[in-house]
Parts: C-alpha cells; sequence; structure tokens
C-alpha cells in the first residue's frame, strides 16, 4: 500500500522537522481534492485533479493510490466510465496507514 523507503527517503531529504510540514500540506491539499471529485462532471477537470493528487501521492509513496488515479486518468483519456469510490476509499486507507506508522512508529502494511 506504501513505500516505506519512500517516506524514509523524503523525511532524509527535506529533515525531521520539515518532512512533518510536507507530510501535514500534502494530506491537506489531497483531502481538498479527494473531498471536490464526486462533484467533478467534467472528465478533463477530472483528469487534471487526479493527475495532481497522483503526483503528490507518489512523492510521498502512497503506491496504490497512485496506481488507482492511473488507471481512472486512463480510463478517462479512453472515454470509459470511472467510478470513484475504490479511490475515495484506498485513500483513506492509504492515509490511515501512513499516519498510524508516523505517529506510532509501527510497522504497517
Amino acid at each position: 500500500m506504501i513505500d516505506w523507503a519512500r517516506i524514509d527517503e523524503l523525511r532524509s531529504e527535506v529533515g525531521e522537522d520539515a518532512f512533518g510540514e510536507v507530510l501535514d500540506l500534502f494530506l491537506e491539499e489531497v483531502d481538498e481534492v479527494i473531498a471536490r471529485l464526486p462533484q467533478t462532471t467534467d472528465p478533463e477537470t477530472l483528469a487534471g485533479e487526479l493527475h495532481f493528487v497522483r503526483g503528490s501521492a507518489l512523492n510521498l509513496g502512497l503506491r496504490d493510490f497512485c496506481g488507482l488515479c492511473r488507471d481512472i486518468e486512463d480510463r478517462l483519456a479512453g472515454g470509459q466510465p470511472v467510478e470513484l469510490g475504490p479511490l475515495v476509499t484506498c485513500y483513506a486507507e492509504s492515509k490511515d496507514c501512513l499516519l498510524d506508522r508516523i505517529q506510532t512508529g509501527r510497522n504497517v502494511a
């Protein structure tokens, strides 16, 4: 679900103090996009929103979430219908997993 090596790499790149700020900013921005996805009816706008969150998620190692974003972007590009429920669920699970490990230091998925 999460590429923990990427998390460690990012933490090393920005430093421990800045990592918390980067994480908070990421979660705030992605939470906002995820909240408005269900109301986004224009396929081009939806694809742009997904591209944005995929890039952010990639930087934080949210591997499964990135894959779902990419799959939905591909479906949109092909004019196919998309289902956002699994993406929203995956983000919530990924976020919970990430925060749990960061807050508790436990090894989780």
